[in-house]
């Protein structure tokens, strides 16, 4: 499958010594080798120059540009974005993350 047509999967990171994000980041690894010629896995990490950008650029997409400058809302860390929607921001069991997974993979192949 060509990478463009593939599903992408962000989690919000901040460091390993969160453990809720290392526990995010490993329940999308554990999964990753049955789904990798369907999805791209990016974890974010939220230090990093690019990583802060994008997850500022989630965050506007959750809560608009005056949500985010103004009000100070931000994306949930630790988080996981399917193709830049947010669908869990809590660690998910591994049978709600592939049916989200399968789910995000019917609605990809309608359009």
């Amino acid at each position: 499958m060509d990478t463009c047509k593939k599903m992408t999967i962000e989690v919000m990171y901040k460091a390993d010594s969160c453990l809720p994000c290392f526990y995010m980041d490993e329940a999308v690894k554990e999964i990753f080798p049955f789904y990798s010629d369907v999805i791209v896995y990016h974890r974010v990490d939220i230090k990093t120059p690019a990583g802060k950008k994008r997850f500022l650029d989630l965050s506007v997409c959750l809560f608009g540009e005056e949500g985010v400058y103004k009000h100070k809302r931000i994306a949930p860390i630790p988080s996981l974005f399917i193709n830049g929607e947010l669908f869990f921001d809590a660690i998910p069991p591994r049978h709600e993350l592939e049916a989200a997974i399968s789910e995000g993979l019917t609605i990809k192949n309608a359009c």
